[in-house]
């Protein structure tokens, strides 16, 4: 019993599961269209899924123990916004050989260091007023859910409340098993629709179309680069994890080449679902909380593995239940974030400038509005504290 609590302690394993719904839930759709625009088969499409399973699960519990930090990797949502919309009438060999070459890129900027190199510039307050700008929208999710489905998530929060006051460790458990149990009530849990398919891997040899590159594989460099590693990096940073950036990039970046042909179009730090498993809730020492990840990672895998399986388990779970248990998984890193934000009176004002502009979810250029945000909160504190050089006396 001492060994299961030690390496599966029920709050690091409940993190990862909720990390893995949140992230699967909320963009798998967004992956199949993107798949369905290649003109992707059944089965290639269910061997996207295993590729991005694999190399989620392989870099999530590599990179988590050997630096025991909590690293969690994710798909790029963006990226398969991105694609979702360009790759119509692209032929499928050619979308491989773009994503070969945005994950290339990828293990470059990671070997060269100059990712980390702007991250380390960054001032801790834009960072976190970064990360809670990402964030915002999913906390905000336990509210908004109310309105759909008032019983499940009103349900889920007051379980929460209730927990928090005396049973904090377990709030978000029993928040979770209160949802479930309010959509089985209500009959909007439907999982005897869930048959389960092992995914097998489908190869496509890459082709090198210098249209298709520019076109798809640039753009999809730039989008994971700058709306999910960004962010990603600033989850870790604003949690105290001080874990060195470059071989985190290039890893995936590898890991992204190596599973391309098979489908895995982009991998990148997580943010949202990281946030889930960096923050107490996944376990209250933090020196701990990288089990959160690891069993992520185990979880992702799973999912990667019964591929096939994954449509109808989106339609399995009411949505309320989904922004419900998010919102509340992030209520701490929200928290934590805007106070790490405010803290320093001389960069509120930028700060909240990166708030607000990354809270809008703009797009410009086809990048993010993580991006967009920290370039206006960087441009607000240069103007406000910039200074003339004094001309030397002679």
């Amino acid at each position: 019993m001492a060994a299961v609590n030690r390496f599966a302690p029920a709050s690091a394993v409940t993190a990862g599961l909720i990390a893995v719904l949140v992230g699967v839930t909320s963009s798998a759709a967004i992956v199949f269209t993107a798949a369905q625009a290649a003109g992707a088969t059944a089965e290639q499409l269910s061997s996207w899924m295993l590729a991005l399973g694999v190399g989620m699960g392989v870099t999530c519990i590599g990179l988590s123990l050997r630096y025991r930090t909590p690293v969690v990797t994710a798909w790029s949502t963006p990226g398969a916004a991105l694609l979702a919309v360009g790759l119509e009438g692209v032929p499928m060999a050619q979308a491989i050989g773009a994503f070969v070459v945005s994950a290339a890129l990828i293990t470059l900027s990671g070997l060269t260091g100059w990712f980390e190199r702007v991250m380390n510039r960054i001032p801790v307050p834009l960072a976190a007023a970064l990360l809670a700008g990402v964030l915002v929208q999913f906390g905000a999710g336990l509210f908004t859910a109310m309105e759909g489905n008032f019983a499940v998530a009103f349900g889920m929060f007051a379980a929460y409340l209730l927990c928090r006051r005396w049973l904090p460790r377990y709030a978000i458990i029993i928040a979770l098993a209160a949802g479930i149990l309010v959509a089985a009530i209500q009959g909007t849990l439907r999982l005897e629709t869930v048959n389960l398919t092992l995914a097998q891997p489908v190869f496509v040899w890459p082709e090198f179309s210098w249209q298709v590159i520019v076109g798809i594989g640039l753009p999809l460099f730039v989008v994971t680069m700058a709306s999910q590693n960004l962010p990603g990096v600033a989850v870790l940073r604003n949690d105290g994890y001080d874990v060195p950036i470059s071989p985190l990039i290039t890893w995936t970046g590898a890991v992204n080449v190596v599973l391309a042909p098979f489908g895995c179009f982009g991998l990148n730090l997580a943010a949202i679902t990281a946030a889930i498993c960096t923050g107490r809730e996944a376990h209250p020492d933090p020196r701990r909380r990288y089990l959160a990840a690891v069993w992520a990672g185990v979880f992702i895998l799973c999912v990667g593995l019964l591929g096939g399986t994954v449509g109808l388990l989106l339609t399995a779970l009411p949505s309320a239940l989904i922004l419900g248990i998010a919102g509340l998984g992030l209520l701490g890193t929200i928290g934590g974030s805007l106070t790490s934000a405010l803290a320093d009176d001389r960069l509120r004002e930028p700060a909240v400038v990166t708030f607000l502009a990354t809270a809008s979810g703009m797009t410009l250029f086809g990048i993010g509005s993580a991006f967009w945000g920290l370039t206006a909160g960087v441009l607000t504190a240069a103007v406000l504290h910039f200074r003339r050089r004094q001309p030397a006396h002679v």
